[in-house]
């Protein structure tokens, strides 16, 4: 008995000695798994390092490194320039840039002097947007447009003294009445005639800026197109277009002028103006003291009369015709005081005008920037059979009005008409290169009154286009 129990306790004491005994622990499914791959993966990480030893891996080609490369560069430069182009700071700067450049070719090469600075510009711009360095559309373009085109236009009339005009353009003044009136019968005749129905509702909203190019100057077409809202691919067709026609009228007006000896005590007064284009920085005026220099002083001064009259015009627009542009009101505020107040007007013209230009350039660059190029040759071929229909017209009734009911000279006539298409500097030159130095001063005066008379002129024969772009 006693050793039956011996037997069992000692039993029990190995058992209890087995089970704290180390002894390997059962893998769990899992655990297992993954201790297999290991095994597998170092067999094959093994074969393949052999095999790496005895066949080195090929590297990958320079041109796959590339392919993948060059989707992330472009990518790269699609982020900058969508970056550049929310930057007002870089729109700002490209219009400035742009603008500078179109004045300098003007002045300092041939080409530029044949296509005049607004043209030159506008196809930079609009070059520089189809290729997408710049945007189509910015805040930068609105404040252009609505801002500085406002102050421009009263800056440009600062020399709109109508008391001068009457006293000195003597007979030239009657001359250039007969091509305004001219100028409106050769814009409804072509609108009869070529309507710009591809153009749509803009079309006859060309046709006034035109005519009003064709009285004034670009700032008048400028004033227009902004009062009707011209999409600025038209402005920049409508451009191109009239530009070409222009230097082809100017030769007719050149090769039929005749030259006429100087007098011998003229020609001093005529020395200060040379062969000036359409944004010509500045022109002296004959038998006038030296030209005021520009100065800070006279800067500020101009650019806060500007807008003051600006100011005004808008309140006066507002009170009056609301549906109207402020540009009117404005030009005819501006006239009104440079005839009252011809002293301080004097004195700021020549910072005016210099600012105006600036302003008016960055107007061709912004409406050359909003402007597609497929549709600007698309529609430039109607707007030259426009533009040279209008210009034949006006020489036809010049001529038959002028020569043949007045009886007046036909070398004013000609330079009249110069002062119409052109503008002030444009004619000044004519009568410079013709050698007609008592012809100078009327020449600039006359087309000064044509910026102060064209937009208003042309914007009151809005109905009667319609009538004859809805035939």
């Amino acid at each position: 008995m006693m050793a039956r129990l011996r037997g069992a306790a000692l039993a029990v004491l190995v058992a209890r000695v087995e089970a704290f005994a180390p002894r390997p622990a059962a893998l769990h499914p899992i655990t297992r798994t993954i201790a297999t791959m290991d095994h597998r993966s170092s067999n094959a990480s093994f074969s393949e390092a052999t095999s790496n030893i005895v066949h080195p891996p090929m590297r990958a080609s320079r041109r796959t490194s590339l392919s993948m490369s060059a989707p992330s560069a472009a990518g790269a430069g699609a982020t900058i320039l969508s970056s550049l182009h929310s930057n007002n700071s870089f729109i700002l700067s490209a219009l400035l840039v742009v603008s500078a450049c179109g004045i300098a070719l003007e002045k300092n090469s041939t080409l530029g002097k044949a296509l005049s600075a607004p043209l030159v510009t506008m196809l930079i711009s609009l070059i520089l947007a189809n290729v997408g360095f710049i945007p189509f559309s910015s805040p930068v373009y609105s404040f252009t447009n609505q801002a500085l085109i406002p102050l421009a236009v009263p800056l440009f009339l600062f020399d709109s003294d109508l008391k001068r005009v009457v006293r000195d353009a003597g007979s030239l003044l009657a001359a250039f009445f007969v091509g305004a009136i001219s100028t409106v019968v050769g814009t409804l005749g072509a609108m009869a005639v070529i309507p710009l129905k591809r153009l749509g509702e803009q079309g006859w909203k060309v046709a006034a800026a035109l005519c009003s190019r064709h009285i004034g100057g670009a700032i008048n077409f400028v004033a227009v197109a902004d009062t009707l809202c011209i999409d600025g691919s038209v402005v920049s067709a409508a451009i191109a277009a009239d530009n070409v026609v222009v230097a082809l009228y100017f030769a007719l007006l050149f090769s039929l002028a005749t030259a006429g000896p100087p007098a011998a005590n003229d020609n001093d007064d005529t020395d200060a103006i040379g062969s000036e284009t359409l944004l010509s920085e500045e022109f002296a005026l004959p038998n006038e003291e030296e030209p005021v220099p520009i100065t800070t002083s006279s800067v500020a001064y101009a650019i806060a009369t500007a807008s003051c009259l600006v100011t005004l015009g808008s309140a006066i627009t507002a009170a009056v015709c609301p549906g109207l542009s402020s540009l009117v009101f404005t030009s005819l505020l501006t006239v009104i005081s440079a005839t009252i107040f011809p002293g301080w007007f004097e004195r700021l013209r020549t910072s005016g005008t210099a600012i105006g230009i600036l302003f008016l350039q960055m107007f061709f660059a912004a409406s050359g920037a909003a402007g597609s190029l497929l549709l600007v040759l698309r529609q430039a071929p109607s707007l030259i059979a426009f533009s040279a229909l209008q210009l034949g017209i006006h020489f036809v009734v010049l001529v038959g009005l002028g020569r043949g009911v007045l009886k007046l000279n036909a070398n004013e006539l000609y330079l009249a008409s110069n002062a119409n298409v052109g503008g002030p500097t444009t004619a000044a030159a004519m009568a410079q290169a013709k050698e007609w130095p008592k012809r100078v001063l009327p020449a600039l005066l006359v087309g000064v009154l044509g910026y102060a008379t064209a937009t208003a002129l042309s914007l009151s024969l809005g109905p009667v286009l319609i009538r004859l772009a809805m035939r």
